[in-house]
């Protein structure tokens, strides 16, 4: 194991070891040595560069060397019940130390019956976690450090309150501990008290993953859509659209085409997120249909093409889709299926990200190559 593993505890390691991870990414590098320190960190690293070990490992490190296992000492809050699922997932491929997940719109009274069974790690969103701790049922006084998953997030207007009412309950001298893949200015704001830690970007949007744009009127995108599933047969495809309600209908038709797919967006029951997540992660499902909101921080291994049926009015959410493929030092395909809107849109992003971007088409059944003359 690489030099600042061998810092963690023998179960951690070998626990490490059976997720095939022998070598810290250099975020892991520069973060864990810090928060073992006890530093107050806010730090910002690319999507899929390992930023949630790099936090939990070393405080994993720090309860593994605790002899009272009766009290909650991490408590981490993400912005959406499908990043904290999977952030306990992590914690739990990691520790034999009980975690918990406490996300708003679960029964709370079951969620309280979890607290009886003395949860070292707590993790979930911070309104469900606000209210349990005001309901004096989640108690913070063993509390040794607080984690702000996807911070420009939990910094947003709708968000902020929740966030803020959670910080404010936090004892004095809790180790704050903040992560983000974008970095503003209301992020460095909420969290003046912290170290910033700002990585150099591995340049994963223009080095390991390729750019596709294929020109479809807003009419004929799902049938486009169709084809190029057919034409490519991809290992695990993610197709984004903005709107809830076009989910289901893309869902809807490519089901009709005998197409199998899951769908899942923010107004998706969560045990049915849950289930489509699940369906998809385990390969059960290829397809997996998603608003940006639900998809937003997703970690899910092998995925090899992300599909944009339209473009993003904010650049931080293409950066975000197109950081679902190319993970953990893999190589992926980012195709936009857009208009001539779009397509000037896509071509202005292509020269402020400086990123390439194919144009392709469909032909014969197969993917082609196209000028951008020919569209």
């Amino acid at each position: 194991m690489a030099e600042i593993f061998s810092e963690l505890s023998e179960n951690i390691r070998q626990k490490l070891s059976l997720l095939a991870i022998t070598t810290p990414t250099p975020v892991q590098n520069e973060v864990i040595p810090k928060i073992l320190s006890g530093e107050n960190l806010l730090f910002q690293s690319e999507t899929g560069t390992g930023k949630t070990f790099a936090y939990l490992l070393p405080l994993l490190e720090k309860i593994e060397k605790e002899n009272d296992h009766q009290k909650i000492r991490v408590i981490v809050i993400a912005p959406t019940f499908e990043l904290a699922s999977q952030i306990n997932s992590a914690c739990k491929s990691v520790t034999d130390r009980k975690t918990a997940l406490f996300i708003g719109g679960a029964p709370i009274k079951r969620q309280i019956e979890t607290l009886k069974e003395k949860p070292e790690v707590v993790i979930g969103t911070a309104a469900r976690i606000v209210e349990l701790i005001r309901l004096k049922k989640l108690k913070v006084d063993g509390l040794i450090a607080a984690v702000f998953d996807e911070t420009d997030r939990l910094v947003k207007k709708e968000a902020i309150a929740d966030t803020s009412d959670f910080r404010e309950c936090l004892p004095a001298g809790t180790q704050i501990i903040a992560c983000t893949a974008t970095l503003n200015k209301q992020t460095k704001i909420f969290f003046a008290d912290a170290k910033n830690i700002v990585m150099p970007p591995e340049d994963v949007l223009r080095k390991r993953i390729t750019h596709w744009a294929i020109y479809a009127e807003s009419r004929d995108k799902i049938d486009t859509l169709r084809k190029f599933l057919y034409a490519e047969n991809p290992t695990k495809a993610l197709i984004f659209t903005s709107r809830a309600d076009q989910v289901e209908n893309i869902y809807s038709k490519l089901s009709y085409k005998k197409i199998q797919c899951a769908a899942l967006h923010a107004k998706t029951d969560k045990q049915k997120r849950k289930a489509a997540i699940d369906r998809f992660r385990s390969g059960k499902e290829k397809i997996l249909i998603t608003s940006d909101l639900a998809a937003r921080g997703l970690d899910i291994p092998d995925i090899s093409h992300i599909i944009q049926m339209d473009f993003p009015a904010d650049e931080d959410f293409f950066i975000h889709r197109s950081g679902r493929t190319a993970r953990a030092g893999k190589s992926g395909i980012n195709l936009v299926i857009g208009d001539a809107y779009e397509m000037r849109q896509f071509a202005a992003l292509e020269k402020k990200l400086g990123i390439i971007v194919y144009p392709k088409e469909i032909r014969n059944g197969k993917v082609s190559s196209c000028s951008i003359d020919e569209e």
